[in-house]
């Protein structure tokens, strides 16, 4: 570096990096540009190759670059420095190397901004980066991994890009499948999570990875190691796939839930394992998934979690959320609550009963949103009523579990949930919204008015999510009343169908009147 450009004392830069790097508002390229004026950058580096002892200059300068190059005008500079980025991702600082897979993302974002992706992939390939890139990856710390993920994910949003990312070759040294082979156990959970980063790009760079079939690295480095950690860390990856939207069409399903429900099924595993593997059953079976597995797959599942539920009934374990957990994601579809309901032991019977059972918190609660599910307060509506053996099941194992306990009915028991803690009477609030759309539970819900007092109170709830779940169960038992001309006329009912539509239309936030405003009171004060 030229001598012109060295710095004897960087105490002045150390002081106006820190500045322009915490600087509340957002950096425009007026501001980068009068910073670059007074300190250009040449300066800027010479202090960071020579200066980088001083206490504080590193960071300092590191994030004030980080906000010069995010601005129009400080990524339109990069390209005269490109050996300095080079440098800085073969740089032994981790703050240094974050910096330059940051500029390297940034100047694609930028460049997108202005239709020209392809000269930013350019750069790129003629500079030598993406190796780099990839070796951050694997071998940088957490942030440094990170922000190379971005840069390389950045890179597939042109076709050059593209072409860099997936080389033709399959013996190429930056092949994510020979990347992968050659990396440490961290190294090959950063690879794999960058393939799942890349697949929710688009459903053209998903396509691609789908024909390369890098999929399949997953299931194989779950079916291989017996590391703990890998295997529930690719199982997290797994869970993100499931939650892509336009994966539907390149997940393999069948095979994913084949290895999930091998954990579910082995008893001599992790509990913890065989808690995300149901869990991550119930993502790839609700309604977008469902359609697209063969039913003796889906069965096959639900068979694994009821037997798991079962060894574990009364027990209040993150294991037991887990599976009912599951069973209300599978239940959120037709199809599926339909399934739940199906057969002489149905599997639904281990929601319901640990629904209306005096257990651990935790269990009750993933047990009323499940069932909230499965009776449709998730669907939209019209969608509610399912097949008629599913519907005389649900009502059945509903009356059973009431009869069994004290409150001997299914309205005394809504009434005892609408009493309990805010969670409970906000999953409570869930669990009629969807039932109310059955007429026996509609006549449940009217024989009780202390159901109706507690949703038509706009005094009840003081959370946003409370109030707009009573409110939602509130519309619901209205909607069901009104469609019900032999309860709407019975004149018993006028006052409750009177509070019903006033509820309904004061809203959810509004209180109610008979909450006082605060007014001032004048006192007198005698000496």
């Amino acid at each position: 570096m030229d001598e012109e450009f060295s710095l004897d004392d960087p105490s002045q830069l150390l002081e106006s990096a820190s500045d322009f790097a915490h600087f509340p508002g957002v950096q425009n390229d007026a501001a980068a540009k009068s910073f670059l004026d007074q300190f250009p950058l040449p300066v800027i580096i010479s202090a960071l190759q020579t200066k980088a002892d001083v206490r504080g200059l590193e960071r300092a300068l590191a994030a004030c670059l980080e906000r010069i190059f995010k601005t129009k005008y400080g990524a339109s500079l990069i390209p005269q420095f490109m050996t300095f980025v080079l440098v800085g991702l073969q740089a032994e600082s981790q703050v240094i190397k974050r910096l330059a897979c940051i500029t390297v993302c940034v100047k694609h974002k930028l460049k997108a901004t202005e239709k020209n992706v392809e000269g930013a992939a350019e750069l790129v390939d003629e500079y030598g980066v993406y190796p780099l890139l990839l070796n951050c990856l694997i071998h940088g710390d957490e942030q440094v991994a990170a922000s190379s993920m971005d840069a390389i994910k950045g890179l597939t949003t042109s076709s050059k890009g593209i072409e860099i990312v997936f080389p033709v070759k399959s013996d190429e040294s930056t092949s994510l499948r020979n990347v992968l082979a050659h990396s440490s156990s961290l190294g090959q959970v950063r690879v794999l999570a960058l393939i799942v980063k890349l697949f929710s790009v688009s459903s053209s760079v998903a396509s691609i990875i789908y024909g390369l079939d890098l999929l399949s690295l997953l299931v194989a480095q779950v079916s291989t190691t017996s590391d703990l950690l890998m295997t529930l860390s690719v199982l997290e990856l797994l869970y993100e796939l499931s939650e892509i939207p336009h994966g539907a069409e390149f997940l393999p399903r069948a095979t994913f839930l084949q290895l999930l429900i091998s954990f579910v099924r082995d008893k001599s595993v992790e509990p913890i394992l065989r808690s995300r593997s149901m869990v991550i059953s119930g993502r790839l079976l609700t309604s977008e998934g469902i359609s697209s597995v063969e039913k003796s797959s889906v069965i096959n599942a639900l068979s694994a979690i009821d037997e798991t539920l079962e060894l574990l009934k009364g027990q209040d374990t993150d294991e037991s959320e887990s599976g009912l957990e599951a069973l209300g994601q599978i239940g959120s579809s037709i199809q599926g609550a339909e399934l739940l309901l199906s057969s002489v032991q149905p599997v639904a019977r281990h929601v319901i009963d640990a629904a209306f059972d005096r257990q651990g918190r935790g269990v009750q609660l993933a047990a009323l949103h499940a069932l909230g599910n499965i009776s449709g307060e998730s669907r939209p509506d019209g969608s509610q009523i399912l097949n008629y053996s599913a519907e005389l099941c649900l009502r059945r194992l509903i009356f059973e579990k009431a009869a069994k306990s004290a409150k001997l009915t299914p309205s005394g028991l809504f009434l005892s949930l609408l009493q309990k803690e805010s969670e409970i009477r906000w999953a409570a609030y869930r669990l009629i919204t969807g039932l109310v759309a059955r007429p026996w539970c509609l006549i449940e819900i009217c024989s009780k008015p202390g159901i109706i007092d507690i949703v038509t109170d706009a005094n009840t709830e003081s959370a946003k999510n409370g109030m707009e779940a009573r409110h939602k169960c509130c519309e619901a038992i209205h909607s069901a009343l009104s469609a019900s001309s032999k309860l709407l006329s019975d004149p018993s009912l006028a006052g409750m169908a009177a509070k019903l539509n006033e509820a309904v239309r004061r809203g959810p936030y509004q209180l109610a009147r008979e909450r006082a405003e605060a007014q001032p009171v004048r006192l007198t004060i005698h000496k």
